[in-house]
């Protein structure tokens, strides 16, 4: 990463403090003391870092002047602010009232996951409130349309409007990542998800959902490719700025000649690109890990038990913890999929195995086989699944937290692969010190059997053990390939100047020497450091910095995805465009706030 000769491409031009192109896009001035900059709307002092800290307060508090779009109007504008001319925000006449609380009312609906069809009772619900509570007031609900077909087109009005915002910043991306999810749809399989994390020269992140992609109208990986080319194309968004892609690791994404990853790296490679780095082991890990681990069909035997206790066992008293996380996932309903799915998280495994006994007494009381209670392999199969995936569980909490970097990411990587190593030889051993619950099944056997009867046979979990080890060398080995390039990003003031790259060393060298750096190095977290190192004296590291950055570091807008539509799968069933589905999934992982006024003046200007 830092040896390559195309480093030029990433190098930053960010000059420091105040710049002049801020006064028309932002509406504010150089204050005549101190850093920051004076808002001419408000004449409020803006303490900022950087650009982000100006366009958030722009956005915030002064949104209203986007209206003033034209250069001429624009300049004019801050003429007048500057003269104290403050051309005041036309208050909202009832109909653009009753317009922003039906958008309002839309969005609510979408992130809920609700039918098009309970606006009209949410309509009614608030007006039965209003009767008895504000009867003067009812009047005001005259104007909001909650229809259905009001509602559909003001998610997709919603979407429209926070896509054109994430298009305007990913002008300036410096970097980005592309995230490939084709397992969210667990249900019914027939959607890939594209999200993008890009870098600006500020390095602040914005991670969004960029497409999704029709599977059964994209079923070739060429067809992909395009879909997925032209969406980048869309954005305004260049293959030379494309740093990093991480995937499921499936064998539409990473197959060795077919797959989507073989495709993209090839279509990538150019005078002017960088190599991409993929990995594919951040999505899912729970759920696809569970795959390699999973023998003796445990999750099958699992899953008719929890059938059964949904059906018939709902009122008693100690399945009421496994119903409540049951319906929390994914409400009362589920289809079988998705409860096969539930049950290979760990946490849940965990909850099952606790109540192994009280399940027994259970399939007793109503006639049903208790066969896998008497076989003790199956037993010890059991228990060794549970512990791990609860170590599964752990590392995957640890890469859900987002905003801290591959570098940070990675090293939960490396740690997890050293614990596989200890489980590995422990289990060689019989010492079960970290398998707690195989542990719990052996000495409740031991119990029962006779003392010369074999119970563990270490070989089995071996083979379990060294499989994950060695799909784990391979989902992020390219990772691997950059270990010194993600330590020194981490750690530029410990790293040892002469095992960097020679193209980086003078850089290194004096940023090691610089004190003022090593003070804010201390005292501000990785991201700000960066953000306020001078891309003039130091090009090379501060294009690396945007790079690595840009990488995915965490499975989080992926993960909230996945449980937006397994909450809310049967009304995502119902028959939905892809234009609504886009729209409902954009607005459930958007980070990025609606520009209300912006929607209700283009519906007064499409509906006058």
């Amino acid at each position: 990463m830092w040896m390559t000769s195309k480093r030029s491409k990433m190098e930053i031009e960010e000059p420091r403090g105040f710049q002049a192109e801020w006064t028309q896009r932002y509406l504010v001035v150089e204050p005549p003391e101190g850093e920051g900059a004076l808002c001419l709307v408000c004449r409020r002092l803006v303490v900022a870092n950087g650009e982000p800290d100006v366009r958030h307060h722009y956005e915030a508090e002064h949104d209203y002047y986007e209206r003033y779009v034209a250069e001429g109007e624009r300049a004019a504008l801050v003429e007048r602010l500057r003269q104290g001319d403050l051309p005041e925000a036309a208050p909202l006449t009832p109909e653009e009232r009753a317009a922003r609380a039906g958008l309002g009312l839309a969005r609510l609906l979408a992130l809920k996951g609700r039918g098009w069809g309970e606006g009209d009772f949410v309509y009614r619900c608030i007006e039965v409130m209003l009767r008895d509570v504000l009867p003067d007031h009812v009047g005001v609900m005259d104007g909001i349309d909650l229809s259905p077909e009001i509602t559909q087109q003001r998610v997709l009005d919603i979407n429209q409007n926070l896509r054109s915002q994430l298009f305007n910043r990913a002008k300036d991306f410096k970097a980005y990542s592309l995230a490939l999810d084709d397992q969210a749809f667990v249900a019914y399989e027939n959607y890939l998800l594209v999200f993008v994390r890009g870098v600006g020269h500020d390095l602040e992140v914005q991670e969004e959902l960029l497409t999704i992609i029709n599977l059964t109208q994209h079923f070739s990986v060429g067809a992909l490719m395009a879909a997925i080319l032209e969406a980048l194309q869309t954005a305004g968004l260049s293959l030379q700025r494309m740093v990093g892609l991480t995937t499921t690791h499936t064998l539409r994404m990473i197959g060795e000649n077919s797959g989507l990853v073989s495709y993209m790296r090839e279509k990538a490679v150019s005078p002017n690109c960088w190599n991409v780095i993929h990995y594919s082991g951040f999505l899912h890990l729970e759920l696809l890990s569970s795959y390699d681990v999973d023998v003796n069909q445990i999750i099958n035997a699992i899953s008719e038990w929890i059938v059964l206790i949904k059906t018939r066992g709902v009122r008693r008293p100690e399945f009421q913890a496994l119903l409540t996380e049951s319906e929390s996932e994914h409400g009362e309903r589920v289809n079988g999929r998705c409860l096969n799915n539930w049950l290979r998280r760990g946490r849940t495994l965990k909850l099952i195995f606790s109540l192994r006994k009280e399940i027994k007494t259970f399939l007793v009381s109503i006639g049903a086989t208790t066969v896998h209670f008497t076989d003790k392999q199956w037993l010890c199969d059991f228990g060794f699944l549970v512990d791990i995936m609860d170590h599964l569980r752990e590392l995957s909490e640890l890469l859900s937290v987002s905003k801290v970097f591959a570098a940070a990411a990675f090293d939960h990587i490396c740690t997890f692969e050293v614990k596989l190593n200890l489980l590995q030889r422990h289990i060689e051993e019989k010492n079960l010190t970290h398998f707690a619950s195989l542990r719990e099944v052996v000495d409740e056997l031991k119990e029962h059997l006779q003392e010369d009867e074999k119970i563990l046979d270490p070989e089995r979990y071996q083979v379990v053990i060294c499989r994950l080890q060695k799909e784990f060398e391979r989902h992020f080995k390219d990772l691997k390939f950059i270990k010194k390039d993600l330590e020194l990003f981490a750690n530029p003031f410990s790293f040892k100047a002469e095992y960097a790259p020679i193209s980086v060393r003078v850089e290194l060298t004096k940023l090691q020497a610089n004190t003022n750096l090593w003070n804010e190095y201390r005292t501000k977290d990785l991201g700000q450091f960066y953000a306020g190192l001078s891309a003039d004296s130091y090009p090379i590291i501060k294009g690396v910095a945007c790079k690595v950055a840009s990488l995915f570091d965490s499975s989080e807008i992926c993960e909230k995805a996945f449980s937006y539509l397994t909450r809310n799968q049967h009304t995502l069933s119902h028959p939905l465009t892809d234009e609504h589905l886009h729209a409902l999934f954009r607005i459930a992982t958007t980070e990025i706030e609606p520009r209300w006024d912006d929607l209700v003046r283009r519906r007064n200007e499409t509906n006058p």
